[in-house]
């Protein structure tokens, strides 16, 4: 088989993606034994989410679900869904957009797809400009949905070590380059992996830099209120002409939809909007149906700060107190926890690398994500980016505390064993 140089890219896979296929790969093939899986990103089936769902799939199936599944749609999105975001977000934030400001994608991950390869990479002048994060670790999703790899380059934080065992990343503006090199910067927050929220006076002075030279800095909102809410600290939003917030359903219940969600300029949308266009037409109808009508009712904002969020802080402290039980007196530190689905583990002056704890780890029936997938085109030399793992919240309250049990025994081992 001939493959072009995109299909070859294509074809490999990147970052976590590798680390998730062994993962399916050692389930499958040891059938018999209880691992606690907290490597996963998949949000945990809540009840009282699950009976939102259902409870707005029958409305749909009583009502419109002909005309939603039985007609092609526009590019741009389901019309409903449009303006339940318009009327929630001027609303609820003030920002002023009308319908022109909104695109909704095949889940964020298109969304992604659509904006690095419109805006970034060789154009008509072989001009080549490259997807900045301004920060990392970030999302190791970014370096898939680039045709070339060498179109990411990463700015490295600055880190502040923090009292119990906790530390923070910050972004690190004296190595940060903004210029007509940038095509595009996008950044997660709340962070996966790290939780890491930046702050709002970190954020604005990226996306004042960014304007200087028209750069579009599109903001990964996938765990950020107001849906799924998954927040655990103060957080505002940020709203600017050259901002595309991006938002995903995944978290709030349905990640088996795929619906992504851009809020931008319209001269942004419009690009992404004909790309769209061209690569899959336009996401499920049924989907976005589901998500107007959750919007329209209210029940999602409900859902949000009442139910997921809740359910999730209870975990986060539950893997923070465990661990401040359990582990052994070595330099272990926990990034503040600000949002999102998972732990985020600093082993300083860890004596083996992160993937070769993640596979003692498996063989203690723990599975993790060890942390180097998410330092894309970060130097290899700075070992703290192979000293990290992901610890996912979704599982249960005794499987955490047992995860700290054998993560803290490993480590007693390890260290053991190279003193």
């Amino acid at each position: 088989m001939k493959l072009s140089t995109i299909g070859q890219k294509m074809n490999r896979l990147t970052g976590v993606r590798s680390i998730m296929k062994d993962i399916k790969d050692t389930l499958q093939a040891n059938k018999d034994v209880q691992y606690i899986n907290l490597s996963a990103g998949n949000p945990l089936i809540i009840p009282d989410v699950d009976k939102i769902w259902r409870k707005h799939t029958n409305s749909i199936l009583d009502t419109t679900f002909s005309d939603v599944i039985g007609r092609y749609g526009s590019s741009q999105g389901y019309e409903p869904l449009i303006n339940a975001i318009v009327e929630f977000f001027n609303t609820t934030y003030n920002w002023g957009i009308t319908n022109k400001n909104i695109l909704v994608t095949s889940g964020s991950q298109s969304l992604y797809f659509i904006a690095t390869n419109a805006f970034c990479g060789t154009d008509i002048n072989s001009d080549n400009r490259h997807v900045l994060l301004p920060i990392t670790p970030d999302y190791t999703g970014y370096g898939g949905v680039v045709v070339d790899s060498n179109m990411i380059v990463s700015n490295v934080p600055r880190i502040e070590k923090k009292e119990k065992h906790r530390f923070k990343y910050h972004v690190n503006f004296e190595s940060l380059r903004i210029n007509e090199s940038v095509g595009a910067i996008i950044l997660s927050r709340p962070s996966n992996p790290s939780g890491n929220i930046i702050s709002k006076d970190e954020l604005n002075k990226i996306i004042d830099a960014a304007s200087s030279f028209k750069i579009p800095v599109l903001v990964d909102s996938a765990y950020a209120s107001p849906f799924p809410n998954l927040v655990y600290t103060n957080m505002e939003h940020v709203w600017k002409e050259n901002v595309i917030h991006c938002l995903s359903f995944s978290k709030a219940g349905l990640p088996g939809e795929r619906i992504g969600i851009a809020i931008g300029h319209e001269s942004y949308i419009e690009v992404m909007e004909a790309f769209q266009s061209n690569l899959n037409l336009h996401s499920s109808r049924f989907g976005q149906a589901l998500v107007a009508e959750t919007i329209i009712s209210g029940d999602m904002d409900v859902l949000s700060k009442e139910t997921i969020q809740p359910y999730y802080l209870e975990k986060k402290k539950i893997l923070e107190d465990a661990l401040d039980k359990e582990m052994p007196d070595i330099p272990w530190y926990l990034h503040d926890i600000e949002g999102g689905l998972f732990g985020w583990l600093w082993i300083e002056n860890l004596p083996i690398s992160d993937l070769e704890l993640y596979d003692l780890l498996k063989k203690e029936g723990l599975l993790i994500v060890p942390g180097s997938s998410f330092f894309p085109s970060t130097d290899k030399s700075w070992v703290h980016s192979s000293e990290c793992i992901r610890i996912s919240l979704t599982a249960s309250n005794e499987e955490i505390l047992l995860a700290a049990k054998i993560i803290s025994k490993t480590l007693v081992r390890i260290f053991n064993a190279n003193e």
